[in-house]
């Protein structure tokens, strides 16, 4: 996949953090090609126009927890206000306007039955203005995630890839849930405001020693419990349009269809759920002619496929993080 829009250093440079966004500037310039000032320049420059945060991410699915995608449909004027409510909760992600401004398309990651409760069926049904509510439980995670979208460019060598993760603990795949404890919170509201966050720094969030907070952070990357992702605006690389894709598959071909997809260039996440449909993809395109080829002919082909539903999304108002600018 081409990038039309920025250029192919600032690619490159995001490629190399969602690669390991914890890498020192001098290993991200060595991999890359250029200077270090060059790189912590560009870094400060994308942070400051092209919304760049490096954070942590809990996996809910590796931690066993609940997992949701709401379409909230509003009364008219009002899905912006719900959607800046929304998006200042810290169970939320991935949130935006959609169908031409009347609903809102947000993700939740719950950490408790009861912050699941006090959502879906204390705070929303109360909100008047909210005409209607559709819950989406994940299921299955075919793409995204700890699978970055950016490694569909492939701007990085084989070799690019194995330097930036250098001395980085592989996730362990294995089957069943993983924890994060209550003295690891420390630690990890930390890297939720800034993956970047030194070890010092660490070390004074935590009260826990250099040593200690390395050996911890290590272990909570293993376990796959956290990951350290990257969001940025998406016009950076020529792509500003994003879309949810509401599918429904036969469930014989759910597994093969949801495999296929997880290798489109255009698919940023897709998941099984729970709900009127059993697939949720979110696509990311240059234009309305791309969506259209998309569905056309990359969904259009795909066997198993009985019907697409497609919501294009008018504004995003939060990703990983919250920001009123966006």
């Amino acid at each position: 996949m081409e990038s039309h829009a920025g250029d192919e250093l600032d690619l490159r440079l995001l490629a190399a953090l969602e690669v390991n966004g914890r890498a020192p500037f001098s290993r991200i310039a060595e991999v890359l090609g250029v200077s270090d000032q060059t790189v912590a320049r560009r870094y400060r420059r994308l942070c400051a126009e092209g919304g760049l945060r490096v954070v942590a991410v809990r996996d809910a699915q590796r931690l066993g927890q609940d997992h949701w995608m709401l379409r909230l449909r509003c009364a008219p004027d009002s899905a912006h206000a719900i959607a800046d409510a929304l998006a200042k909760r810290p169970d939320t992600a991935w949130i935006g306007l959609a169908s031409g401004g009347t609903e809102v398309v947000c993700m939740t990651r719950p950490r408790s039955p009861g912050d699941h409760d006090d959502l879906l069926l204390g705070k929303l049904p109360r909100t008047p203005s909210i005409m209607e509510i559709r819950a989406h439980q994940l299921l299955h995670r075919f793409y995204g995630g700890p699978n970055g979208w950016l490694g569909k460019f492939a701007v990085l060598a084989d070799d690019q890839i194995a330097a930036l993760r250098r001395d980085v603990p592989e996730a362990d795949g294995t089957a069943g849930t993983v924890l994060i404890h209550p003295e690891d919170e420390p630690l990890v509201a930390a890297l939720e405001r800034d993956g970047r966050a030194t070890y010092p720094e660490l070390q004074r969030a935590t009260g826990r020693s250099e040593s200690a907070v390395k050996r911890r952070l290590a272990g909570l990357l293993a376990s796959g419990a956290v990951y350290i992702d990257i969001e940025y605006h998406s016009e950076l690389l020529g792509h500003p349009l994003a879309a949810c894709l509401w599918i429904t598959a036969a469930p014989a071909a759910l597994q093969s269809v949801g495999e296929a997809l997880a290798t489109h260039d255009e698919v940023a996440f897709a998941s099984a759920t729970a709900g009127p449909s059993n697939i949720v993809v979110t696509a990311v395109t240059r234009d309305t002619a791309g969506l259209y080829g998309y569905l056309s002919e990359g969904i259009g082909r795909l066997d198993g496929v009985q019907y697409v539903e497609t919501t294009p999304f008018l504004r995003r108002v939060k990703q990983l993080t919250y920001a009123k600018a966006l």
